[in-house]
């Protein structure tokens, strides 16, 4: 049953992105979907009931666009650090505590930092995330990296907790 509702699942997305219905197509991604349901047969998917519920999945697709913002403007910053070189990097590491609980929601959170450019997560102990950042201010780095994942923490809490 479980293969069969990976497959499923996968062929849908397979369709969301190819937006194809010719023969061929739906063909290939008959056989993707169930080579990746076959592939990832063992690995447990308890936590996809989280994105089950439609405020949930309402949620999840509100973060894509929000982090895609803050993509392209760390890309932006990292971009004119770079052809201005009398703009400062100072790069460290800080530690951010996160509130959120679960193991999902923390990984998605440190993947969107390390996806975010100028940033890298580094160590997630506990609730406390280490990131690595291009820039640190000098007074609180702790505190305003705090301040920087407050946005993704809220999305995320509402989409896993």
């Amino acid at each position: 049953m479980r293969i069969l509702a990976t497959s499923l699942l996968a062929f849908v997305v397979w369709l969301i992105v190819t937006w194809s219905f010719d023969p061929v197509s739906l063909a290939a991604g008959v056989t993707i979907a169930a080579a990746i349901a076959w592939a990832f047969r063992r690995v447990e998917m308890g936590e996809v009931r989280y994105l089950l519920s439609p405020v949930r999945l309402f949620w999840a697709l509100v973060f894509v666009p929000v982090l895609f913002a803050y993509i392209v403007r760390s890309n932006l910053d990292v971009a004119y650090r770079i052809v201005h070189p009398r703009l400062p990097i100072r790069p460290g590491i800080t530690r951010a505590r996160t509130s959120l609980r679960s193991i999902p929601g923390r990984t998605l959170l440190a993947n969107s930092i390390t996806l975010t450019p100028g940033t890298m997560s580094v160590d997630l102990v506990g609730d406390v995330l280490y990131v690595h950042r291009i820039w640190l201010p000098a007074d609180d780095p702790d505190g305003d990296t705090e301040r920087g994942l407050a946005p993704f923490e809220r999305l995320i809490r509402r989409i896993f907790e």
